[in-house]
């Protein structure tokens, strides 16, 4: 069965080439990422909310009698499309901010970044443990690790639009969730080594285990020392280049080649997406101002606008309604939003320093968004002794954690930076 089930008329009318039902497949994808977008973003929302919910709906038509969509979710070249719509997006979270950035935020930063990684993990784990007793140890630690990372993209925004984004708070929220994105990214890897080992049948020791972090954590910092010598001789060779878009093509190329390398040794290749990004400075590719492509972030968002909502529908219709008839994952996702929401308010503990405000930080900290999807997606593909890691019910259960955590920062938030400009009017007074 495929999308052609939709245009009866196109498959009559002889049409033969393979790309017709994939030209189909996107017309609805994307109309229906940018309508449910715009609402989202009408009431409050960031957009990747309309699009996860519009994945949602086109999943979960059958319900209603019409499983027309439901091809979308199985269709090779859809998924390839996604797979390389969330390498662009970490490739562009990674071009918001700079190695020199991450030295920069301090010691606030990186306590809280420390802390809301390890306090969501350890209670991830326990969330499994106690909900899904039955299950390996390995998914309750991958449980733990889709709760570590922030969405640096969710919260930059939402500091922005509440015109609070140059704050001492904002400074130590952006910065904290940035090092968690990294730290993020190295358990994702280590977790997903471990479990593929396993699955593999190799013997597992600690010092297996050392060797997985240690690979990790040698790809990311090595990537971004070596890179960061190599790419400012790789844009000067390719500004000589002539002919339009060389700027992207060139960013492209470096995205994917790390990408890459980081997937031959065994991490996902996000993490070598992610390195790519945090590498490139704008004093790497200055010699392209000459021609006019001197602003590396604008080049990408037309790509990224193409491939990323895809990944994000999909992603919505992967989430199945009906095992949420069933209490035991009710009661999951439940557990999760609640240790998602209290893990990053432990974070809050690391924001040493007079003025701060603790319970804006720990807020500002709360939303998984994108990064939590990515995380659960890499766990539907992996599995031990033929029992996937994350099932239809734990997946369904993810992205509910997803949802609510994003949707309940923006007005937290407000309320938490409201409070504490009240606050210090009347020590003003």
């Amino acid at each position: 069965m495929g999308v052609l089930c939709l245009l009866p008329v196109m498959v009559s009318g002889g049409h033969d080439d393979p790309v017709t039902p994939i030209l189909l497949a996107l017309a609805i994808i994307l109309t229906a990422a940018k309508i449910f977008g715009d609402l989202a973003v009408r009431i409050g929302q960031p957009a990747v909310l309309g699009e996860l919910v519009a994945g949602l709906v086109l999943g979960n038509m059958d319900l209603v009698g019409f499983g027309g969509f439901q091809a979308f979710e199985h269709d090779a070249t859809v998924d390839i499309l996604a797979r390389l719509g969330v390498v662009i997006l970490l490739f562009e979270v990674g071009l918001e901010s700079t190695v020199r950035d991450m030295l920069k935020v301090g010691l606030p930063s990186l306590l809280v970044a420390i802390l809301g990684v390890v306090a969501p993990f350890l209670l991830g784990w326990w969330t499994g443990m106690l909900m899904l007793p039955d299950r390996s140890t390995y998914v309750h630690v991958f449980l733990g690790a889709t709760l570590t990372a922030t969405s640096v993209g969710i919260t930059a925004r939402l500091l922005k639009d509440l015109g609070y984004s140059q704050s001492r708070e904002a400074r130590v929220i952006l910065g904290a969730a940035v090092i968690d994105d990294v730290l993020g990214l190295v358990i994702l890897a280590v977790v997903s080594g471990v479990i593929s080992a396993v699955d593999a049948g190799e013997s597992l020791s600690s010092t297996a285990i050392i060797l997985i972090l240690g690979k990790a954590l040698g790809f990311l910092f090595g990537a971004l020392a070596i890179g960061s010598v190599i790419s400012p001789r790789v844009f000067g060779i390719a500004s000589r280049l002539r002919g339009r878009g060389v700027l992207l093509a060139t960013a492209l190329v470096f995205c994917f080649v790390l990408s890459y390398l980081a997937s031959l040794i065994g991490l996902a290749a996000i993490v070598g997406a992610y390195a790519a990004g945090l590498i490139l400075e704008k004093v790497h590719y200055r010699d392209f101002d000459r021609q006019g492509e001197h602003e590396l972030e604008h080049l990408i968002q037309p790509v990224s606008s193409f491939l990323v909502p895809i990944f994000f529908v999909l992603m919505g219709m992967r989430v199945e309604l009906e095992p949420f008839t069933q209490p035991e994952i009710l009661g999951l996702a439940g557990l999760l939003t609640l240790m998602a929401i209290l893990g990053k308010q432990a974070c809050a503990l690391g924001a040493v320093g007079g003025g701060l405000d603790r319970l804006t930080i720990g807020l500002g900290m709360i939303p998984r968004g994108e990064v939590g999807l990515i995380f659960a997606n890499i766990g539907l593909s992996l599995s031990v002794g033929g029992e996937p890691i994350v099932d239809e019910g734990i997946y369904s259960a993810v992205v509910v954690m997803v949802v609510i955590t994003t949707l309940a920062t923006p007005p937290a938030v407000k309320w938490s930076l409201g409070r504490a400009s009240k606050k210090a009017m009347r020590h003003q007074v």
